[in-house]
């Protein structure tokens, strides 16, 4: 009989059945619960991924709020999310339910990842070799030199993978992995990449344990092998974890910071008359014969203000790390299903025209009261909450030591006859297109 009814039927009815039964299948899958809250139209498996604007992501989000509001969800491919904008939500999430939003979701294009002299210059590497070197010396109890080939390689490596995770093929990933993993595009090369950066995290590990002492924690990896040899039964403490966690804080101790300096040129650049001033001060209050110091932050007040300015215009983590419900719950009488994925719009923040004079220029009076350096509640570059930023006081130290020391021995201008841009580029982190610049020996 159902041999007979499959040779009946066509091969054009077949596909039609087919199809509605996706169809229906894909709606049943999705659809949101009761009182969740407002979706744009979801297209058919595809989701709202037709809403994401790649080029333009932050302008994209501000678009899809002004027309749905400070909440809203999203479907991307199967992956739910829900977008909160505005103090009151972001610190809703963050601070007054903050218990129930402290997991990470799971992103499968990182679980597979971690499963497995006045001339025109480009200052990226320079750059992000300074800052890589500060983390190195806490993970391996070392820097590296600058002309150190292979580290400088595996630099280039973590520059390419930054930027290739806001391509179009990764964000894919992100939503159809099963299919994506079978495709070539900027994904593929993120897991080349890693590879070898794993390959050289196991030499590191490995060296370590040639000559380590355990009476003598020398670095991150000399403590992280203590805690694997005291652990024998909750297996909570592994080498395999201790390679991923030693990558991830490369990764995170260098781009966000190494970006936000590299804006801080940049802006320095377009703006000499804010250059000159913060120049000024840092002669009359540090002078020419020492370096700074961290200690001279509380009287360089404009310098403060301007640092903290390029953190809010240069806005290195729009949407800030994802989060993941723990539990039903709650948020502005909305229902949030348990691991459903929660983003806090700190752009909404940090560029509220109700909460700053001129949000959209860069202005370091933002950060100033009757001259003295003032720090307005809606600057939460670093989140806020139990998971922000654990680096944050390394980071703000590191800003203002590298800032304020490049200001002192340099004028940053762009090279002649050449307009520099204020285009981001997306990544993890939104750093600036590559530019060169020219610092000049003051």
């Amino acid at each position: 009989m159902l041999h007979f009814l499959w040779d009946s039927i066509s091969l054009q009815t077949f596909l039609i059945f087919l199809f509605i039964f996706l169809l229906i299948a894909d709606y049943m899958k999705n659809r949101n619960p009761k009182n969740f809250p407002p979706t744009p139209l979801r297209l058919p498996f595809l989701g709202h991924l037709y809403l994401v604007d790649f080029k333009d992501p932050v302008g994209g989000v501000q678009r899809q709020t002004k027309r749905y509001g400070d909440i809203f969800g999203l479907n991307m491919g199967g992956m739910r999310l829900v977008l909160v904008t505005g103090m009151r939500l972001v610190k809703e999430v963050l601070v007054n339910q903050g218990d129930k939003f402290l997991e990470r979701p799971d992103l499968p294009i990182d679980e597979q990842i971690f499963t497995k002299i006045g001339n025109p210059f480009n200052p990226q590497l320079k750059i992000t070799n300074a800052v890589a070197n500060v983390i190195c010396s806490l993970i391996f109890g070392n820097r590296f030199d600058y002309h150190d080939e292979d580290f400088q390689r595996l630099l280039k490596l973590m520059n390419e993978m930054t930027a290739l995770h806001g391509a179009v093929s990764s964000q894919l990933y992100n939503n159809f992995p099963s299919i994506m993993k079978y495709l070539p595009g900027a994904h593929q090369t993120i897991f080349k990449h890693w590879r070898v950066l794993q390959k050289f995290m196991q030499e590191q590990i490995n060296k370590h344990k040639e000559d380590w002492n355990p009476s003598e924690s020398r670095d991150y990896i000399d403590s992280y092998l203590l805690e694997i040899s005291k652990d024998h039964d909750s297996n909570t403490f592994q080498e395999e974890h201790l390679m991923a966690c030693s990558l991830d804080l490369m990764f995170a101790g260098t781009e966000t910071t190494s970006s936000t300096l590299r804006w801080a040129l940049l802006f320095m650049a377009v703006h000499p008359e804010i250059q000159a001033r913060v120049q000024a001060e840092i002669d009359a209050v540090i002078g020419e014969a020492r370096p700074p110091a961290l200690e001279d932050r509380n009287k360089l007040h404009y310098t403060n203000a301007v640092i903290h300015e390029v953190q809010r215009k240069g806005n290195v983590i729009p949407f800030n790390v994802p989060r993941m419900a723990s539990e039903d719950t709650y948020v502005d009488g909305y229902y949030i299903p348990k691991g459903t994925i929660v983003m806090t719009n700190l752009t909404s923040l940090l560029f509220d025209k109700n909460e700053w004079k001129t949000p959209v220029t860069f202005n370091p009076e933002h950060f100033l009261k009757d001259g003295k350096f003032w720090k307005n509640e809606y600057f939460l570059p670093f989140s806020t909450g139990k998971r922000s930023c654990l680096g944050e006081l390394l980071a703000r130290s590191e800003l203002f030591l590298f800032f304020t020391s490049l200001l002192q021995k340099f004028t940053f201008q762009a090279p002649p006859d050449t307009t520099l841009s204020l285009q981001p580029m997306m990544g993890i982190a939104m750093a600036p297109q590559p530019y060169k610049i020219c610092a000049v020996p003051r």
